[in-house]
């Protein structure tokens, strides 16, 4: 029997593949079962491009393997499988690219509170069927708390392509293409990552990381390309984001580039402490970067949004939203057209942002309406905008006059190119006051602006 160190059969799978994937290694005449105890899925009974389902042989075959803590290795080819519960114990690899597992009946794959699934070089397709069984996903995950999905493909799921629900562990270099509904929905989670994916053309949404009750959650969302998302299901923004965080504190979004939304690139509704940072968000169909609702805690700095109706929002002190750092951002090329009506004051505003907030350092170029937005009627509390530059807007920073409306200070901005001022008091959406880049803001009280320059 042929033995192969560890980094060996790594070396050969990626001269056989192009990647580092548990799968054959033909040129060193190694069979699966010769392979770290795996089990030749063939060898017993579980054959590819073999006529009809054999979702029957299969179940055995998990079985077996789980009872033993075995490794199952699929061989290149088509297997046509319904239905599969995942045992205890899963470790499923093949071939990257060219192990393809087709879904013939109301689901594909799920666990429930199995120690670990480890899956690896799969292609998972469920061949635009509708979902069945309850289930709703390609890979419908529970309970689980060593998950382990590397390398894989998850195509044209009938609904999710990959669900998860109180799971620790990774989703990575993965592709996720044609879900009827999100690419990943990820639900109560403990300490996940989804990490150097790539996702494209779904129906309502690209990575979903969610919670029940607002709480700690901590996912890493890094690294991931997501591209083409839709709004299938219609609405004013849950759905249609390329990533969307919702009551789950802690979570980090970083180093992702993203494109072509139907809403926001980043969404985050009621996630606290959330770090938003070093993405590209291009051509976003509403909110490039939103922070919205009862959140406290919001950090997005060094980011790139280029094309969306409105480019960074920290919003609704209204329902309790409030403390962030905006900072290091780069946004441009903003339009007053977005997959809605608008409320006032309308899109096109480069960064808006309400309560207990810093602003600064930020690029804003092209804002059709407002450069930065400062509160909302009474809406404004302890916010410092200084340091920004500001080129090519009707109104260079447009800042509430509202009686009750908190503190502002406004300092040592760059405004060039702002059509109807360059610092704006208003009333809601109607403007209040002359330019008070020039005038100063002795006529209200809760403002401090200085050393702003203005051209």
């Amino acid at each position: 029997m042929t033995v192969l160190s560890r980094r060996g059969f790594a070396t050969a799978g990626l001269a056989a593949t192009g990647a580092v994937v548990a799968g054959p290694v033909a040129a060193q005449g190694v069979s699966f079962g010769e392979l770290r105890g795996g089990l030749d899925a063939a060898a017993e009974g579980v054959r590819p491009d073999a006529s009809g389902d054999q979702s029957g042989a299969f179940r055995r075959l998990l079985a077996k393997a789980s009872d033993g803590n075995h490794p199952i290795l699929l061989g290149p080819g088509a297997y046509f499988f319904a239905d599969i519960e995942l045992p205890a114990r899963t470790r499923l690899s093949g071939v990257a690219g060219a192990t393809r597992i087709l879904m013939t009946g109301g689901s594909l794959f799920s666990a429930r509170g199995a120690e670990r699934v480890e899956l690896r070089g799969l292609v998972l397709d469920g061949v635009g069927r509708p979902l069945g069984g309850g289930r709703r996903a390609l890979l419908d995950i529970a309970g689980v708390s060593e998950l382990d999905v590397v390398d894989c493909r998850f195509e044209n799921s009938g609904g999710i392509a990959i669900a998860l629900d109180t799971v620790s562990g990774r989703i990575e270099r993965c592709a996720i293409s044609g879900a009827a509904d999100t690419a990943i929905y990820a639900v109560d989670s403990r300490g996940l990552a989804i990490a150097g994916n790539a996702v494209a053309d779904c129906g309502n949404g690209g990575i979903l990381v969610h919670r029940r009750q607002p709480g700690e959650d901590r996912t890493l969302v890094s690294g991931n390309r997501i591209e083409r998302i839709r709004a299938d299901n219609g609405g004013t923004g849950q759905w249609g984001n390329g990533i969307n965080v919702f009551r789950a504190g802690g979570v980090v979004v970083s180093g992702n580039i993203i494109s072509d939304c139907a809403f926001s690139a980043i969404r985050s509704n009621g996630g606290s402490n959330v770090q938003i940072s070093g993405n590209q968000c291009l051509r976003s169909g509403e909110t490039g970067l939103y922070s919205e609702f009862i959140f406290e805690g919001a950090l997005i700095a060094n980011n790139v949004v280029d094309g969306a109706a409105n480019g960074i929002s920290a919003v609704n002190f209204n329902e309790g939203g409030r403390l962030a750092v905006i900072s290091g951002n780069l946004v441009r090329n903003l339009s007053t057209t977005g997959p809605y009506p608008a409320d006032a004051p309308g899109f096109g505003v480069g960064i808006t942002v309400e309560a207990d907030t810093v602003a600064s350092g930020n690029v804003v170029e092209n804002a059709p309406l407002y450069g930065m937005h400062l509160g909302w009627g009474p809406y404004l509390r302890n916010v410092v905008a200084t340091g920004n530059m500001i080129r090519n807007s009707a109104e260079g920073i447009a800042v509430t006059v509202v009686e009750g409306a908190g503190s502002a200070v406004i300092s040592d901005n760059i405004i060039s190119g702002a059509q109807r001022g360059a610092i704006v008091g208003h009333r809601w959406k109607e403007a209040a006051s002359g330019d008070l880049a020039a005038a100063g803001a002795a006529r209200f009280k809760h403002l401090s602006i200085s050393g702003n320059l203005a051209s």
